[in-house]
């Protein structure tokens, strides 16, 4: 069984349901969820707003984080998150945004990655530097990682709910 399946099996028996803003990873964790048959029960909701522009207007991200911070931060992947949980029936929502490569600069290397995990009691945030891997290594890693911290999630806000 897949990592994507385990999640979509333990969602599903806490009766939670996942909804995800992705920007790096162009929505191959939405992908790796919808593969596995019968995910629509547990997967609300999705959105790839790779741009600047996206992520303002469909997630609701102010333009003073982004001048303050940059699209690849804790604080965009904060409002990521809390956009997609606000705007869709889930219980849980991950968000991420990253450079994937290549390139990057000295203070956002290529395999930095932002990671956002809402829920109704609050969005945590988490960085992960997963080094200059290659582009298809650095996406294949955020997405093995945001499944696994949707995973915890669904097992901590069963625990807290």
């Amino acid at each position: 069984m897949t990592d994507a399946a385990q999640l979509l099996d333990l969602a599903r028996a806490r009766g939670i349901k996942i909804a995800l803003a992705e920007s790096c990873t162009g929505g191959m964790i939405a992908a790796a969820l919808t593969e596995v048959a019968g995910s629509s029960d547990v997967f609300d909701r999705g959105w790839v707003t790779y741009s600047n522009s996206a992520k303002m207007q469909m997630l609701g991200i102010l333009q003073d984080t982004l001048d303050d911070f940059g699209a690849v931060s804790e604080e965009i992947a904060r409002e990521m998150a809390q956009g997609a949980f606000d705007q869709s029936d889930a219980q849980i929502a991950l968000s991420v945004t990253g450079i994937a490569g290549p390139g990057g600069s000295e203070h956002k290397p290529e395999g930095r990655v932002c990671f956002g995990i809402a829920t109704g009691d609050g969005v945590h945030m988490e960085t992960v530097e997963f080094g200059a891997l290659g582009r298809a290594q650095v996406r294949a890693a955020a997405v093995a990682h945001g499944l696994g911290l949707l995973t915890a999630g669904v097992v901590q806000f069963s625990i807290d709910n």
